[in-house]
């Protein structure tokens, strides 16, 4: 019997998507329904719900599971969940749609079909309802008001930005995943289900497991929490995103190359996995922590590595508050509907030369001049601009492989920096 946590929501993994005859029988079907395209963000989301990554969801959110979750984390029967998941429409598109219709849903590019969806509900998203989601979802500790959000926050914040240019209505209902897009070839060997990372755990063993989220490549301060962790915990599983980042990220496929190269040369590898999933960043800072640790649980993560500024963007977010946020959310009584991934929380790593070593505010006495402070912003800015990597920054082996990457670079994006890349603390 599996030692593994349980996953999210008290059902198993609840995975919706199709195989075999009952997917071919649901693709001849979908030819003859009305078509919607999803964004990007959505396709993820759809996948998630596919795999049983975003366990217990089986379709996007009504309004009283979205305006739940906003306002108390919490979908209408009592289950936790951080962060809306909800697809939009058009005004013209909704009012196409009767409830209780089955539609199917296209990428953006509208060559494949990613799912079909049967609408139980259809609920109005206008700038008023849009601005309540982002004040809900995306201001932290950073904006003293929801002016000062409001003043930066659709010109600056990718995620805020993304949530405004949705469509106009939001559709509600359970869906039926068909594809699972580019992932399980383009990343074969990394790409996982629940399932698959829950059968190699099993296999080896394990049954506390720390999951480290990685949107940027693998610096000393990233390879410093793992180790942490590897200590404590049975094994780390190294879990990075393979969908959309903003522009100025490093793509997947460099950042897997990175991690290769650590794992094979900085660990033993037998208490170390890799692994990749398909979502879109929000850059929701405490709550997107929130996200990872409900959907590394499905995974059959116990712990979830929280450092400083997790998935945070320019400085929306005080510098530990995806740290605190753990505290401050409800933990439901009944069976499944807890948040029961736990935060690993691990102060702000460096490299100290006084110290000869990787270490944290908690066991360094000495100066911000005696160290190196590690930020993937200020890497990536570094790299994109030529300029010389501080020794102790990144391990060499990883260093070749980003050089390599720049090199090859016909349009450089403007990388800004913050206060968490430059050392300077949030207040």
């Amino acid at each position: 019997m599996s030692q593994l946590i349980p996953p999210h929501g008290g059902k198993g993994l609840t995975c919706c998507l199709l195989e075999g005859a009952a997917l071919q029988a649901e693709m001849k079907k979908a030819q003859g329904l009305k078509k919607i395209s999803v964004s990007p963000r959505e396709k993820g989301d759809l996948i998630m719900m596919g795999i049983g990554g975003f366990s217990p969801l089986t379709g996007f959110m009504t309004k009283a599971d979205w305006k739940g979750v906003c306002e108390k984390f919490m979908m209408a029967d009592g289950t936790f969940w951080p962060i809306p998941v909800t697809m939009s429409a058009s005004k013209t598109e909704a009012a196409g749609i009767k409830i209780g219709e089955e539609i199917a849903l296209y990428d953006a590019e509208g060559k494949e079909i990613v799912a079909t969806m049967k609408v139980t509900e259809k609920y109005e998203m206008g700038v008023a309802e849009k601005r309540f989601e982002c004040e809900k979802t995306f201001m932290g500790e950073g904006s003293k008001t929801v002016e000062d959000f409001w003043k930066i926050a659709e010109k600056d914040h990718p995620g805020v930005q993304m949530v405004m240019k949705q469509k106009d209505v939001n559709l509600a209902g359970p869906v039926k995943v068909l594809s699972e897009g580019e992932y399980p070839k383009k990343y074969a060997g990394v790409y996982m289900r629940p399932a698959e990372s829950r059968k190699i755990f099993d296999e080896r063993g394990w049954k506390e497991i720390a999951a480290l989220q990685l949107r940027n490549p693998m610096h000393r301060s990233h390879e410093y929490l793992c180790k942490i962790a590897v200590e404590v915990c049975d094994g780390v599983y190294i879990h990075s995103l393979v969908g959309n980042l903003k522009p100025g990220d490093i793509p997947a496929e460099t950042r897997v190359k990175c991690i290769d190269a650590l794992v094979k040369y900085y660990f033993v590898e037998k208490n170390v996995l890799q692994g990749g999933y398909p979502l879109d960043m929000r850059y929701a800072g405490p709550r997107e922590a929130l996200l990872h640790a409900t959907f590394r649980q499905n995974y059959g993560c116990s712990r979830m590595i929280i450092g400083r500024d997790h998935a945070g963007v320019g400085d929306f977010y005080g510098m530990f508050e995806a740290q605190t946020i753990f505290n401050k959310i409800p933990y439901p009584k009944e069976a499944g509907k807890a948040l029961l991934c736990k935060p690993l929380m691990i102060d702000w790593t460096f490299y100290c030369f006084k110290c000869d070593g990787m270490a944290s505010l908690r066991t360094c006495p000495h100066g911000k001049e005696d160290r190196v402070l590690l930020s993937g912003t200020m890497l990536r800015k570094m790299l994109s601009e030529g300029s010389k990597v501080p020794d102790h920054f990144g391990r060499d082996e990883v260093l070749e492989i980003l050089r390599e990457y720049y090199k090859g670079l016909d349009e450089k994006v403007e990388i800004k920096l913050h206060g968490a890349a430059t050392g300077a603390e949030k207040k």
